[in-house]
C-alpha cells in the first residue's frame, strides 16, 4: 500500500463532531456515545460509509454527535428509513438508535418487521423505562404501578420486554447490556460484526425523570448478585462468590440454586446462543421475580439478509425481462386516467 492510496486509521475522537452534546448532565447516553465512538474506531469503520438513523426522543439526538452520516427521522419510523438507506446502498454500515418509547410504542410495528426481515442493521434501543424528552410520562417498559405525570395513580399496564419481542420477531442477534458496564463495548462490537439484524437493548439511566431505575444493575456491591453474564457454552453461574446458578426444576421452569452439596455445575443451564427457546426463556427473567437479569448475547444465528435477497430478485427479473425503463413502465398499458 502506497502513501497515495493508504487508508488512514481513525481513533475515537475522529468520530466526534463540533456539535455541543445536549443531554442532561449525568445522562447515561454520554457513556453509550463514548463507547460507540471507540467501537467505530476499533472495527475500522469509515465515516463516509457509516450512517446513524434515529427517530424521536433523547436518544435520537445521537446522529448529531457522531462524525458520520446521519438521519434524524420521525417518531418510530427509524427502522423504515434505515431499511431504505440499506436497500439503496447495501455497502453502507447502518445503525438505528431508538428508545423504549420511540421504538416500542409508535414504532413497535416498524421494529418488528425490520427484525423479521433480517435487514443488515444494528439497532440500539436505549431503555430508561420513561419518556424523558416529553418530561417524564410512563413508557411501554415502565414497571406496573409506576407513578408519573401521565399515570398519577400508578400505571396499570404490564411492561413490555424488548428482548422477548426481538426473539419472537425472529431477530438473528439479540443482546442486552448496561450504559456504564464495561461489557457494553464488547456487545456493541459483536453486534457490529454480525451479518443481519442485530438488536441490542441498553439499560440507560435517565437521571432526571427515572434516576436509579437500574441501580441493582450498576451498583458495584449489588450487581454481581443481580446480573448473569452469559457465555456461550458455559454454565449460568452468578453471584459475588460465583456460587449461584440457574437450572430447570422438575416442571422445566428456571430456578435459582446455590452450588454445593447436591448441586453441581453440570446441573445448571448451559448457555447456547443458537437456542431460540432458551433466549426467550432468558428474556423473561426479571430482577423483581428474584432472578438475576441476563446480560450479553442471548441469541445469534446466521441467516440470509433482506437486502441480498432483494438484489437477487432484481437480478432475476432483469435476466428474464431486461433492465426496463421508466417510460416502458408507464406505457405498458396498466395505467388509468382520472378526469
Amino acid at each position: 500500500m502506497t502513501a497515495s492510496n493508504a487508508v488512514s486509521i481513525l481513533n475515537a475522537k475522529d468520530f466526534a463532531t463540533s456539535n455541543d452534546v445536549r443531554w442532561c448532565p449525568g445522562c447515561g447516553d454520554y457513556a453509550i456515545l463514548n463507547q460507540m465512538r471507540k467501537v467505530c474506531a476499533a472495527i475500522g469503520a469509515r465515516r463516509e460509509n457509516t450512517v446513524f438513523v434515529s427517530g424521536i426522543g433523547c436518544s435520537s439526538r445521537f446522529p448529531y454527535y457522531m462524525g458520520t452520516y446521519g438521519f434524524h427521522s420521525i417518531h418510530g419510523r427509524a427502522p423504515a428509513v434505515a431499511t431504505g438507506v440499506k436497500l439503496a446502498n447495501p455497502e453502507l454500515d447502518v445503525w438505528v438508535v431508538t428508545g423504549d418509547g420511540d421504538g416500542l410504542s409508535i414504532g413497535g410495528n416498524h421494529l418488528m418487521h425490520v427484525l423479521r426481515r433480517n435487514v443488515n442493521l444494528k439497532i440500539l434501543l436505549f431503555n430508561n423505562r420513561i419518556y424523558g424528552l416529553t418530561k417524564g410520562q410512563y413508557s411501554p417498559t415502565s414497571e406496573e404501578g409506576k407513578k408519573t405525570k401521565s399515570s398519577p395513580m400508578g400505571s396499570i399496564d404490564l411492561p413490555l420486554s424488548p428482548l422477548s419481542i426481538a426473539v419472537a420477531a425472529e431477530a438473528s442477534f439479540v443482546a442486552r447490556t448496561v450504559d456504564v458496564d464495561r461489557d457494553l463495548n464488547r456487545v456493541l462490537t459483536e453486534a457490529a460484526n454480525h451479518q443481519g439484524s442485530a438488536f441490542v437493548e441498553i439499560y440507560q439511566d435517565c437521571n432526571v425523570f427515572n434516576h436509579k431505575a437500574f441501580d441493582y444493575a450498576t451498583d458495584k456491591d449489588a450487581k454481581l448478585d443481580n446480573l448473569l453474564y452469559l457465555e456461550h457454552g458455559k454454565p449460568m453461574i452468578f453471584g459475588k462468590q460465583r456460587d449461584k446458578g440457574i437450572r430447570l426444576n422438575g416442571s422445566r421452569k428456571p430456578e435459582v440454586v446455590t452450588l454445593g452439596p447436591g448441586v453441581r455445575e453440570d446441573d445448571l443451564l448451559f448457555h447456547d446462543e443458537s437456542d431460540e427457546s432458551m433466549a426467550f426463556l432468558l428474556s423473561r427473567l426479571r430482577h423483581t421475580d428474584g432472578f438475576p437479569e441476563p446480560m450479553g448475547i442471548y441469541y445469534r444465528v446466521k441467516d440470509d439478509c433482506y437486502e441480498r435477497l432483494v438484489e437477487q430478485q432484481i437480478a432475476t427479473a432483469r435476466s428474464a425481462r431486461g433492465p426496463g425503463t421508466l417510460e416502458a413502465l408507464f406505457d405498458d398499458g396498466n395505467t388509468y386516467e382520472v378526469p
